[in-house]
């Protein structure tokens, strides 16, 4: 079964709503809210598509909902389940609650069997859920059997030998080759910087290489420790460590740790592996002197930083700080990994000081124009994709002063975000453009706040064009449903605000639209690079690129889009017809 309900099934349970069981506009307005149904008319008559009917509003919902459109216990929901079970017969009402009795009630009327059926707990996929669903007519997806399981919920897991994955490139290989001469020559005192442009698969080099030198030493009892920023890159991490060391044929199971999102290791669980970690974490177990931590740091056998323009914040000092007291000044390997556009940029030869590292970069043939654009031999070879830029013409110009900036992050306040996200003429132009974009493309779109993409997905859903949000509060199984769906190409537009910049591998993206400025670069290649997995490599071979920020500026300067241009060396076009190829 799916895990994202498809056509069929959507207009299936749209009909049976409206046509079968009378569900009316007023209850599905409560789905949405009055205030947002009045916005959603607003702009759809200023589109000229003209007001929402009930099959569209009830269409739009079961998209968003998803197999989720039944459950929950907030009202809106307990409402429609009772409403839905006073227009079943009788004969299948009271067999329905016989199937599923109330624990500590025995209704004998009919009459009062809806109400209290609603307010039944709802498991997804679970038995009363299933039951439901079918009784009423509804595909079976809607009972959420199919969302799948949440295996990265434990603290441990063991990666079994044997599995298959594709060699390494040839850049990849001389990328490897120069890791591990600086390991064998170094040994414990190796610190390196292996920069790559994003998309060219340097988590996967680094796993390759780091666990060929460790595969002796976890038997040892010795700890691999990764360190990513966040939830995301930390699973990417795991995912690779478990293809690879099934790929290597060793004879023996390799241990995995997470040790991010608050899971907690006991000391007698420890015998050695890969200690997966958020750097958060780290810091805050630090403070807490957390033994499991301290016999991990003490034992690292090699430590691999991802996102290594991170390394020279307080929270990393603060760690290298103890793991020089527990394992001596030499401390272990250190590896930094980096994306960088081609050549080594400022921030990245400021990183390779500071560490006094070695810096390894790809061995590219020969020739004057790699020289001049290393980039270019990713694309010529369709290891990344050929970005097409288009900076979207259109609005009256927006000055962002001093005030609106936070000091810490280097960019836009989120007074200023929401406001923007709120300027129903721009949004207005967004969706326009939207509109206009082929169906069956696969867009990425970074909102200005979490509502802004709730409003633009609940736009594009009423327009018949499929979408889903994904935010930080976002819970996993519905995020990993909606993530599944976009890969799968039955979600067109996957809208998100500040969530699938970094650890969201979705290789067949198209189109990526930044509808949120910003003045960080690195955020920007981050936001940019989802999109720049070339052909070879699973991905495209054009991304289109649309960013709308060309009327704000800060003192009259560009934001990061400009930076952009420049390092990454992309194909800027003026018109809107050139980008939708």
């Amino acid at each position: 079964m799916n895990v994202f309900p498809i056509e069929s099934e959507i207009r299936q349970t749209v009909h049976l709503l409206i046509d079968r069981f009378k569900v009316n506009l007023t209850m599905l307005i409560k789905f949405i809210g009055t205030d947002k149904y009045m916005q959603l008319n607003n702009m759809l008559v200023d589109l000229e598509e003209g007001e929402v009917n009930e099959y569209q509003l009830a269409r739009m919902i079961v998209v968003e909902k998803g197999p989720y459109i039944f459950a929950g216990s907030n009202q809106v929901v307990r409402d429609l389940r009772a409403y839905l079970l006073r227009q079943l017969e009788e004969e299948s009402l009271i067999g329905l609650y016989e199937r599923n009795p109330i624990s500590g009630r025995n209704i004998r009327s009919a009459s009062y069997m809806p109400n209290a059926l609603a307010e039944k707990k709802w498991v997804m996929g679970g038995r009363w859920a299933r039951d439901f669903v079918q009784v009423l007519g509804f595909p079976l997806v809607f009972s959420g059997m199919s969302i799948p399981k949440d295996h990265s919920s434990e603290p441990i897991q063991d990666i079994e030998p044997r599995k298959n994955v594709p060699p390494l490139v040839e850049y990849q290989l001389g990328l490897k080759e120069k890791m591990l001469e600086v390991l064998n020559q170094e040994q414990e005192k190796t610190r390196c910087v292996v920069t790559l442009p994003t998309g060219g698969g340097k988590t996967r080099v680094a796993v390759e290489s780091f666990i060929d030198w460790m595969q002796p030493r976890f038997s040892e009892g010795k700890y691999l420790l990764w360190i990513a920023q966040g939830e995301e890159l930390c699973e990417q991490a795991i995912s690779c460590i478990s293809d690879m060391w099934q790929d290597r044929e060793f004879p023996e199971v390799l241990r995995i740790y997470r040790y991010f999102g608050g899971k907690t290791i006991k000391v007698e669980d420890l015998i050695g592996g890969a200690v997966i970690a958020s750097i958060q974490q780290l810091y805050s177990r630090i403070q807490s002197n957390d033994e499991a931590l301290n016999e991990i740091l003490a034992n690292c056998g090699a430590m691999i930083i991802d996102e290594a323009h991170h390394a020279t914040t307080k929270s990393y000092n603060i760690l290298f700080n103890r793991a020089k007291e527990l394992a001596g000044e030499d401390l272990f390997p250190i590896c930094g990994l980096t994306a960088t556009p081609g050549r080594s940029n400022d921030e990245t030869m400021t990183l390779v000081d500071q560490f006094e590292a070695y810096l390894i970069h790809p061995t590219l043939p020969n020739m004057e124009k790699y020289e001049e654009n290393p980039l270019l031999y990713f694309r010529e070879e369709g290891f990344l994709a050929e970005p097409i830029f288009l900076l979207y013409e259109g609005g009256e110009e927006i000055e962002v002063s001093d005030e609106m900036l936070n000091e810490e992050q280097g960019d836009f306040n989120s007074e200023f975000l929401r406001d923007l996200a709120a300027n129903h003429d721009r949004n207005f132009q967004l969706l326009e453009y939207m509109m206009d974009i082929p169906e069956g493309s696969s867009c990425l779109v970074y909102a200005c706040t979490v509502e802004h993409a709730e409003f633009l997905a609940t736009m594009m859903n009423s327009l018949g064009r499929k979408s889903a949000v994904i935010s930080a509060d976002t819970p996993k199984p519905i995020r990993r449903m909606h993530i599944t769906a976009f890969k799968k190409g039955e979600i067109e537009f996957l809208f998100n605000y500040g969530v699938l910049t970094t650890g969201f591998d979705a290789p067949k993206t198209d189109h990526i639209l930044i509808c949120r400025p910003t003045s960080s670069i690195v955020l920007y290649e981050q936001m940019v690079g989802r999109g720049l997995r070339g052909h070879k490599f699973g991905g495209t071979r054009h991304c289109k690129i649309i960013d709308f920020s060309k009327n704000i500026t800060h003192h009259g300067e560009p934001l990061a889009y400009a930076r952009f241009i420049q390092d990454w060396q992309v194909k800027n076009v003026t018109g809107v017809e050139e980008v939708k190829v």
